[in-house]
């Protein structure tokens, strides 16, 4: 029987009236507690993951531990771990979804050995908070009272360790039940798992820092920031609006100066404010980081700034990008942080010089992210010269009101500076792409499909499916080599004379039940990665390019669109008309997946294919939306297993979390995508020399004018870039008569198609859309952050290259081409470095004639001794 419990609380509105919220909290006398040591699994109802058996005790990590410890909690050799609700809760609150969401993988994942306790509903274990009582000590009680309960549960028959960073309640719950022992992590560590090398260094990194955050905090005299709002009042001003919800976005191209607020939620609707907030400096951002859900307040209009101008490649990166200077917008300061995105990130260390200009204390060192847009961060370690040269992943603790850079601890390391694998690792981890390989248990629930045991479809499947290869003529449509291939095309007389077509998809379903171990991880994937030479597949390959494998199919993911596009075509430059089909792609949002449920009918309209209803189902291997849609599919369809699968289908709150969760793995894919290309395109033209080599120079086609330069694309490698008019001195482009551009002082004037410097000698020239330009390629390298390409314009006049074959070719093929050329160097020069440590090591066995110091070592020795001043040595 459900026990119903109200939780109130007490806010007061700005208007200094007292609102009352009551909350309805239900407790059931049973939950699950999947421990295989439970005396009533029915009644627990003990589906899906069970503890293991082989165990010697239960660990349950209270709030701190959680939040502070999870990637040591993440540790595979760590076994029988119990989270408890309360736990989980206060991280998604203080730590924000992000964090929230790697805790939620964690529990789903099947190779790690933890569950999740629903303490909260569970009638014994839930305590209510008693008057007076921090927030703090109540959830550490509420946990301590869990572990007892599940002790007791389990008859007694396992030991339960709570882990606890807090000391007095090490003291007051440490002998207080017989069974049940209360630690601190660090001892446990050291108890339990002392051969655990790795979980040691990364636990004492983490004590570290904590300890010199908190000498710092007493040591401090002032504060570099104002203090959040408490969450309460936060609320009531959303809700009053006096306070605007939205999300943090920073400038990249202004990171210490620009970011800016886009309404969410009801702040959206309510506030009348019709653009975005700007947030103008670190102060006002007040130790908020780019992607966190923030509380701002809107300042006088008399101090509303305008957005700054600027020149880059992609405007969904900065919406003020090639804007001119604009009128005053609203701007505002952050009061208060509803949702932290913080995340793993990948940083710099800095280089020995930059260590020892940082202070006196070297081993506390600020590093730099590789995302332009996070701020620096302050991390203890004694390896800083070692690391130098790698790029290594950090995690954010905290962002003290005294603090200028936020405190994180060392993570692990990824890979040497501009080595292809290490960058390449840099995305994955900066798009949070897990591309760990499939888990045993997930295999196993795959079909076996070998030459000796080939896979059949069951003859009870086969009576249940309607089979047309003898009734219709069944093909593909695809090129040879083609691997994601899930559908075909079928077709038919009719009776009549008619023809029916039929497209045929495969049933990925079949192989991936709702809520197994491969289901939860192709949920998590949500999407196959594509990166310039290689991609990451959602499913297993046993299911993607083999038995689920049939065909290839395309959109076409709006006609009118289509045929204006057709029209606009240049018979003598068809380089224009891919430009155009480009732009016009790129001018649209991207299309995102929604819960029917949560919006109105007049919503669903997919504007770039000018269609009223649009869904994906056609490629359920590489996109999990697809098998949304396919289950969907099977319950409207089904009779006698009606029931059945409808159990299996989410509610539509869970589907709005889903399509929220794939929309976000989407757009990671994209910058994936983007930036892996960007990586090879950068390490193609790195060693070359701009000024000599012919690969350098190419022709460019302007796409885009802005305020202080155009946009231009190289048909030849697919590259789009920036390519500035004014330099940093202020000198503007001026082309002569043999039309070679150089640097002179001048002014730039840009009109809607076109853009003009005119020097201050009466010099002018113009620059249209769609004009040919000559281009010098070149690569501005960066230690800390991604190499970009950089585009000169060397003259106003196309450029014309010998081989008028290679203007012809596609620029996908030649991309291509310069995948595997990078490649290839890569590897050669892999091996390269392989044979030359195996020579050095063969002539070392073979002249070296002791393994001391070697005779050199020995002179030079004494050679520093007989430079020493020993004078003093020898007074009496």
């Amino acid at each position: 029987m459900l026990q119903k419990r109200e939780k109130v609380l007490l806010l007061r509105t700005f208007q200094g009236r007292t609102l009352r919220i009551v909350r309805e909290h239900y407790l059931r006398p049973s939950v699950p507690c999947h421990s295989p040591l439970c005396p009533q699994p029915a009644a627990c109802r003990n589906d899906g993951k069970l503890l293991s058996s082989d165990v010697t005790h239960y660990m349950i990590p209270d709030w701190k531990v959680v939040q502070d410890y999870l990637e040591i909690l993440e540790f595979p050799e760590l076994k029988g771990i119990i989270f408890m609700q309360t736990a989980c809760q206060t991280v998604q609150h203080q730590r924000g979804r992000r964090q929230y969401n790697k805790l939620r993988n964690l529990l789903k994942d099947a190779r790690h050995d933890c569950i999740l306790f629903a303490n909260e509903f569970q009638q014994y274990c839930y305590l209510p908070r008693e008057r007076g009582e921090s927030m703090e000590k109540w959830q550490t009680r509420s946990i301590y009272n869990a572990a007892v309960w599940y002790y007791h549960h389990c008859q007694d028959r396992m030991p339960i360790v709570m882990v606890t960073e807090d000391e007095e309640a090490i003291q007051q719950y440490g002998s207080e039940t017989e069974g049940v022992f209360v630690i601190s992590f660090k001892n446990y560590l050291d108890n339990f798992w002392p051969d655990l090398k790795a979980a040691h260094e990364l636990c004492d990194s983490i004590l570290q820092s904590r300890r010199e955050r908190e000498n710092e905090s007493q040591e401090s005299h002032g504060k570099e920031y104002a203090e959040h709002l408490p969450l309460e009042v936060l609320e009531a001003g959303i809700k009053s609006g006096r306070y605007i919800q939205g999300i943090l976005n920073v400038n990249k191209h202004r990171a210490q100066i620009e970011a800016f607020v886009r309404l969410q939620g009801a702040s959206c609707k309510d506030s009348g404010l019709v653009s975005d907030i700007l947030i103008h400096g670190m102060k006002a951002r007040n130790r908020s980081i780019h992607g966190d859900v923030v509380v701002v307040e809107l300042l006088p209009k008399n101090e509303w700034k305008g957005r700054t101008a600027a020149l880059c490649e992609n405007d969904s990166d900065d919406k003020a990008s090639g804007d001119p200077p604009s009128e005053p917008m609203p701007t505002g300061r952050v009061v208060g942080i509803l949702q932290k995105n913080w995340r793993d990130y990948v940083v710099t260390f800095p280089s020995k010089e930059e260590v020892q200009s940082q202070g006196k204390n070297a081993q506390k060192i600020l590093v730099t992210p590789w995302d332009y847009r996070i701020p620096k961060i302050r991390i203890s370690t004694q390896q800083a010269e070692a690391l130098q040269d790698f790029r290594v992943v950090v995690r954010i603790d905290s962002w003290e009101s005294t603090s200028v850079y936020p405190n994180g601890h060392f993570v692990r390391v990824l890979g040497r500076i501009g080595d292809l694998e290490g960058e390449i690792a840099t995305i994955l981890v900066e798009n949070s792409i897990s591309v760990v390989p499939f888990s045993e248990a997930q295999m196993c629930e795959m079909p076996v499909n070998t030459p000796g045991n080939p896979w059949k479809v069951s003859p009870e499947e086969e009576r249940e499916r309607k089979d047309l290869r003898e009734t219709h003529l069944v093909f593909s449509i695809d090129p040879k080599g083609c691997e994601d291939v899930d559908d075909t095309l079928s077709v038919r007389t009719l009776a009549n004379g008619s023809l029916e077509l039929g497209v045929h998809i495969a049933d990925v379903t079949h192989f991936v039940p709702p809520s197994s171990y491969i289901d939860t991880e192709a949920r998590t994937r949500a999407t196959t990665y594509y990166l310039a030479d290689r991609r990451y597949d959602m499913l297993p390959s046993i299911l993607s390019a083999d038995l689920c494998s049939l065909l290839g199919g395309v959109d076409r993911s709006n006609k009118t669109l289509a045929d204006s596009l057709d029209n606009a075509n240049d018979p003598n430059d068809p380089i224009v008309n891919r430009l155009l089909r480009s732009m016009a792609t790129q001018a649209m949002s991207n299309a995102l997946y929604f819960s029917t449920g949560s919006c109105a009918e007049e919503e669903f309209h997919h504007y770039g294919l000018a269609l009223d209803k649009y869904t994906h189902f056609t490629s359920p291997i590489r996109r999990y939306s697809d098998i949304v849609v396919h289950r969907l599919l099977m319950a409207a369809i089904s009779k006698d297993k009606k029931m059945e699968i409808k159990d299996n289908l989410l509610s539509n709150k869970d589907l709005e979390e889903l399509c929220r969760h794939i929309n976000n793995r989407n757009r990671a894919a994209q910058h994936s995508q983007k930036q892996s290309t960007e990586l090879f395109q950068c390490m193609y033209f790195k060693d070359k020399d701009p000024e000599n080599e012919e690969r350098c120079i190419s022709d460019g086609v302007i796409y885009s004018i802005r305020t202080n330069g155009v946009l231009v694309f190289i048909p030849r490698f697919g590259i789009k870039g920036a390519a500035y008019l004014r330099n940093k001195d202020g000198l503007v482009i001026s082309c002569g008569s043999d039309s070679r551009s150089e640097w002179k002082p001048g002014s730039l004037q840009r009109f809607q198609n076109k853009i003009t410097s005119t020097t201050t000698g009466g010099e002018s020239v113009t620059f249209h859309l769609f004009d040919h330009v000559t281009v010098r390629i070149s690569v501005q390298a960066s230690r800390c952050h991604s190499d970009t390409i950089r585009l000169e314009i060397i003259s106003n006049k196309p450029y014309m290259i010998p081989d008028t074959e290679l203007f012809q070719q596609s620029s996908l093929l030649l991309k291509s081409d310069l995948v595997k050329e990078v490649t290839r160097s890569v590897e050669e020069a892999q091996l390269a470095q392989e044979v030359k440590v195996n020579i050095i090591q063969e002539d070392y066995q073979k002249y070296c004639q002791t393994k001391g110091r070697s005779l050199y070592t020995l002179l030079e020795e004494i050679r520093d001794l007989a430079l020493l001043d020993v004078s003093n040595s020898y007074v009496m």
